[in-house]
């Protein structure tokens, strides 16, 4: 593993444990060069996925923009960080469970919906109003209230 102060290949793992419920390992590294110290973690991947994006655009999926979203949608609740990150897995868990290379970007959206309604409801609503595009109040009301119904 490269330091990423250095970027020395000489690093030597100092502490590993379990990491998000058994499924990442967490390194506690230190550079043999620098001396800095440094943590990362190790998943395991089933498969590479590819995001089809609405406008036909193929991208590698990224752990980080999910991991990003859903904090966004949780900023200033009282939501551990180690619940996103279990959240964040078991999504990708489930998309790696649909046997699919090429997954819709909507795919993923309905799965984040799901599990932030599970987790808050502002951070659903939240998601909601960026994911499908609110441009009015009226959006919120039309939302909400369908919520309701269900």
């Amino acid at each position: 593993m490269r330091c990423p102060f250095c970027s020395s290949e000489d690093t030597q793992v100092k502490d590993s444990r379990p990491a998000e419920d058994g499924s990442a390992i967490r390194r506690r590294r230190q550079c043999n060069d620098c001396g800095a110290r440094f943590t990362t973690f190790e998943r395991v991947q089933l498969r590479e996925l590819i995001i089809l994006k609405s406008s036909g655009k193929k991208v590698p999926f990224d752990r980080e923009k999910l991991v990003r979203s859903i904090s966004i949608a949780t900023r200033k609740r009282d939501i551990d960080p180690e619940e996103i990150d279990r959240t964040v897995s078991s999504i990708i868990r489930q998309l790696e469970a649909r046997g699919d290379a090429e997954i819709p970007s909507r795919i993923v959206g309905e799965y984040v919906m799901e599990a932030l309604q599970k987790i808050d409801d502002v951070a659903f609503v939240r998601y909601a109003s960026v994911y499908r595009n609110f441009t009015e109040a009226r959006d919120f009301e039309r939302f909400l209230g369908s919520l309701g119904s269900e």
